[in-house]
């Protein structure tokens, strides 16, 4: 299984953790990354997640959300045809960063995209995409509850 996370989900284990729902979606993704680490699955990430995530201005935090993208199995490369992916996904108001991964995932066809950005996922709804986009959380359960 190939998933994709944005930076904001690298990001969340490293957030303050006294909301609920950030703790719990920093276990998720970390159930998550742990089962990536095992072999289970195989996490995709992208140029794009490692610039976005040095962007960030807290370089701890910065180097410890890209130890976990370096779980990576493969890096995949913004080019031309990305570009124009986006741009379409833009169109629904897709913000510029998030319009890049979705067209990076679309294109590596993903088995899923994991973002906590709900707006994000709200907007995916509204585009054509042709793969999956989830919560952490919400996908987690979804996927033991078959197992």
């Amino acid at each position: 299984m190939k998933i994709y996370m944005d930076a904001c989900c690298l990001n969340r284990p490293f957030d303050d953790q006294s909301q609920n729902k950030i703790h719990m979606e920093s276990e998720a993704i970390l159930s998550i990354l742990g089962n990536c680490t095992k072999g289970h699955w195989n996490l995709i990430g992208s140029d794009i997640i490692e610039l976005e995530i040095r962007q960030g201005k807290d370089l701890h935090k910065m180097q410890q959300a890209l130890s976990l993208h370096n779980i990576s199995i493969k890096k995949l490369q913004y080019d031309a045809r990305v570009k124009e992916r986006a741009k379409e996904f833009q169109i629904h108001n897709v913000k510029l960063f998030d319009s890049l991964h979705l067209a990076l995932a679309e294109y590596e066809e993903v088995d899923i995209f994991l973002t906590v950005d709900h707006q994000l996922i709200n907007a995916s709804k509204r585009t054509d995409i042709k793969i999956m986009v989830s919560n952490p959380v919400n996908w987690l359960m979804e996927v033991l509850g078959y197992e």
